[in-house]
């Protein structure tokens, strides 16, 4: 591992409240009606007379948006046509009980910033933000973590496709938990999210389901530079995702070192259409034929960089990131195999007067388009060091450019949330929650020791604690973790929480037996009707059993005839009656 490393983790988990400020459904299950509206974002200066680099970029992109919601999640806060109510009580204790477990420093005040946003993810072009706590660690197997702050903010909105979204989501309470940067390794990253993950869980305000936590890694080594990858959200990949970026910021500055001596690139477009026209590749053919040109520029002295490894990708990938900030799909560059486009290569570099030393890059869109392109492209090839960057976590555990890293100049105050003092609020907080051991604790009264650490560090908690309010806590408790699992594995997908309450509810009504909830659940998850299931499950009544024990069947015959319609129980007390 390259020296001096510096790994930290940030974690986003949505919970399961009302939304932060105003009294909305926080659901996301509403279907969306046609109602729309539309806004337009732009970079301002912050309080310091600065403008936020990542801003900025992000006017030169886009602006524009369409917003889609109904009435039942959606009010005149989340369109900002109303000032914000006061936070959620309940969201802000969760928070503060989640500090106090990780034995944090109490600030005296919420108070809440503005974090200026403008790529859409909220109407107003800023999302809420205020930090609550710092200090504090967790215990992984590694030894123990520094946590370095949390703070409680809105979610965004959900991004339906190229500037669109929709506004159910947005302002739903996220708790964000940020690691210091001591993380050792991918390998103790992965403990650290376990861990933090398992706390917030065992609270039983955590939302459930895909999206609902995600994992942003902050990564920079000696030499390289601060880089944040967001969406880093399966578990199992952050080792690759910590360990390719490593990898990436090696190859960068070993690659900076010989790119260091060379001139600064010019844009200098130059028109190519007619010379790719004859272009083989069908997307040439398509934008060529539908009114775009193809634009190149000369990229002096570059032969044989473009192609050069960059951890999990190629260096001219890096400079594709950048070009497509203007809304093309990506660039053509000279070490890139020419046959597979038909282009003829020879006949592109006579037209920009490249030297055996050049490459170049070819860009095909909407003129206007293809020029931003070219000119974001030769930004990124002028920089002589590591760029502070937001990056997307990629399904391979390499990441792709999303913006430059924020800096300070996008937090100014917001005066429209009064400040709130905390210390009143500890000793509700504290109850609010129980901590993890006292939950293990008190369920395992109910269930076995393993089991209720299951069921506490799994994420069935609310689910169990909301159904063995009415039946037998130990068999909610099987369904949920063993059951569920052989099902997963049977059928290749998770099986619906609605389904597995659906069987056990049936079981409590008495309309299966216990035996009856695993093939009720597979019923269900085929689409069979409750009527048809419990025309195949119906549970055998006392006098069914003790008819067939009359007729002179025995445990083993009646089982082998009717096993999932009968409580073996009810059964087995029949039969030691008649003995």
């Amino acid at each position: 591992m390259a020296s001096n490393v510096k790994i930290g983790l940030e974690i986003h988990q949505r919970i399961n409240t009302g939304k932060l400020f105003c009294g909305c459904s926080a659901s996301l299950d509403e279907p969306l009606n046609l109602d729309s509206i539309y806004r337009e974002l732009k970079a301002i200066k912050s309080e310091l007379s600065e403008v936020d680099v990542a801003a900025l970029m992000q006017e030169k992109r886009r602006t524009s948006f369409n917003y889609f919601y109904n009435d039942k999640s959606v009010c005149l806060v989340e369109l900002d046509e109303e000032p914000p109510r006061e936070p959620n009580r309940e969201a802000l204790l969760v928070a503060l009980n989640i500090a106090l477990q990780l034995h944090m420093d109490i600030l005296p005040y919420a108070i809440f910033m503005r974090k200026m946003i403008i790529d859409g993810s909220n109407t107003s072009g800023f999302q809420r933000t205020a930090l609550l706590a710092m200090g504090g660690s967790i215990n992984t197997a590694s030894g123990e973590t520094a946590i370095q702050s949390i703070a409680l903010e809105e979610e965004s909105a959900g991004i339906m496709r190229d500037g669109q979204f929709r506004l159910d989501r947005l302002g739903i309470p996220l708790i964000e938990i940020a690691t210091e940067p001591t993380i050792k390794s991918g390998a103790h990253c992965k403990e650290v999210a376990e861990a933090i993950g398992l706390l917030l869980r065992s609270t039983g305000y955590a939302s459930r389901g895909i999206g609902t936590i995600r994992q942003d890694l902050n990564i920079s080594i000696e030499g390289g530079a601060r880089v944040e990858i967001k969406g880093a959200q399966d578990l199992a990949t952050l080792p690759k995702w910590v360990d390719n970026e490593i990898r990436r910021q090696e190859d960068l500055i070993a690659l900076l070192e010989e790119l260091r001596p060379l001139p600064k690139i010019e844009s200098s477009p130059v028109d190519v259409s007619d010379v790719v026209r004859g272009a083989n590749a069908n997307f040439i053919k398509k934008a060529l034929s539908s009114g775009c040109v193809a634009l190149a520029m000369r990229v002096e002295g570059h032969a044989g960089f473009l192609g050069r490894k960059v951890g999990t990708r190629r260096y001219g990938s890096e400079v594709s990131d950048y070009a497509k900030m203007a809304g093309v799909g990506g660039i053509i560059h000279s070490d890139e195999d020419m046959s597979k486009y038909g282009i003829d290569k020879e006949a592109v570099e006579k037209s920009l007067s490249c030297n055996e030393d050049d490459a170049f890059i070819i860009v095909i869109a909407e003129e206007n388009k293809a020029r931003a392109a070219l000119n974001f492209a030769a930004t990124r090839l002028n920089m002589r060091e590591v760029p502070k960057e937001t990056r997307k976590a990629l399904p391979d555990g390499g990441s792709s450019f999303l913006r430059p890293l924020p800096g300070r100049a996008r937090m100014y105050p917001e005066t429209d949330v009064p400040h709130i003092e905390i210390r009143p609020l500890l000793d509700e907080a504290m109850s609010l929650v129980e901590s993890f051991d006292k939950k293990v604790e008190r369920l395992s009264k109910l269930l076995n020791k393993d089991l209720a650490y299951k069921i506490v560090k799994g994420r069935n908690l609310s689910l169990f604690e909301e159904l063995s309010k009415e039946i037998e806590p130990k068999l909610v408790a099987i369904t949920l973790e063993d059951t569920r699992v052989k099902i997963r594995r049977e059928l290749s997908r998770e099986p619906r929480e609605e389904n597995i309450t659906a069987a056990l509810m049936m079981y409590k009504e008495g309309l299966i037996a216990k035996r009856g909830i695993e093939p009720a659940i597979k019923m269900l998850e085929q689409g069979e009707s409750k009527e048809r299931i419990i025309d195949s499950l119906g549970k055998l009544t006392k006098e069914e059993l003790k008819s067939l024990v009359e007729s002179g069947k025995g445990m083993k015959e009646i089982m082998r005839d009717y096993g999932n319609r009968v409580d073996v129980e009810e059964l087995q007390s029949i039969l030691s009656n008649r003995g």
